[in-house]
């Protein structure tokens, strides 16, 4: 059965751990769901990892609609989640023709967006409407031209104003808030004040759950590693010595071998031959 925002509700309320992980793709959706991932998010950070892309703007709906659509098929268990990208929630009515289309033609169980008390209207009508909503605070990729890749919320000011957006957050009806490079004090405090989970990234130890890339965990995205992200792997490496080592034994004639082809009686091929123009000559 496939876990929903209650579950995730109850993991928090038991003091449970909450581990969160992008995918986007068939395949990697299927590994988090066997390694018990209980929510996929199909994040708009594919427009770096995985369409090479500068920052997370470029992504259209329709590129977050083709890749969430593939981590519902390959995933079974785990709630996925689909982030709303740039520019596609400026008002009540788009963001809900957005979600909707990610809920609908996806099969996706809830959306992210970003934003503080500014999209709590947004989140309150996508709510009552039935849509699980994700909020995310902090540092927002889509505001990256505005506000730069930095820690969030280190002045009283900035950190007052997190709090503030994660509690109108939680009023509006989010089920759970991603909380991006905000100083670990800070996000204790944040969490400690709601009642919904709170999932960090490079938001240190005292969130509900934590969420990474992909890529930056697996080691398979080498153009940038970020100081929040570890590597539970090296797969780069292994990755492009196979490659390497295919390419050799083409190049040398040792792949494929004959256990790689498919066999043919020879008086069938013979008699192939005898009844084609080639045979005729």
């Amino acid at each position: 059965m496939r876990t929903n925002i209650l579950d995730i509700q109850k993991l928090k309320d038991r003091g449970e751990r909450i581990p969160m992980v992008t995918a986007y793709d068939y395949t990697s959706a299927q590994m988090a769901d066997r390694a018990g991932i209980p929510m996929i998010l199909v994040g708009d950070s594919l427009g770096m990892v995985v369409l090479g892309y500068d920052s997370t703007v470029h992504v259209t709906l329709d590129d977050m609609i083709h890749h969430i659509k593939a981590v519902v098929r390959g995933s079974r268990q785990a709630l996925v989640i689909g982030d709303l990208p740039f520019l596609t929630y400026t008002t009540v009515d788009q963001a809900i023709q957005s979600a909707g289309r990610i809920m609908q033609e996806c099969g996706a169980q809830a959306v992210k967006l970003e934003g503080g008390a500014e999209v709590a209207p947004i989140v309150r009508r996508l709510v009552n409407l039935g849509i699980p909503v994700m909020g995310h605070i902090g540092f927002t990729p889509q505001s990256v031209h505005q506000i730069g890749t930095r820690v969030q919320g280190k002045t009283s000011s900035g950190a007052a104003r997190l709090i503030d957006d994660a509690l109108a957050l939680e009023e509006a009806g989010a089920f759970g808030i991603v909380l991006e490079l905000v100083p670990g004090a800070l996000a204790r405090e944040i969490t400690a004040h709601l009642r919904i989970p709170t999932i960090g990234i490079g938001a240190g130890v005292h969130c509900s759950g934590q969420v990474q890339v992909w890529h930056d965990m697996l080691g398979l995205y080498s153009d940038f590693k970020p100081r929040h992200a570890k590597r539970y792997a090296s797969l780069v490496e292994t990755v492009e010595a196979a490659l390497q080592m295919y390419a050799t034994e083409v190049r040398e004639g040792t792949f494929p071998g004959a256990e790689h082809s498919a066999r043919m009686d020879e008086a069938e091929l013979q008699a192939a031959l005898s009844q084609s123009k080639a045979g005729q000559a």
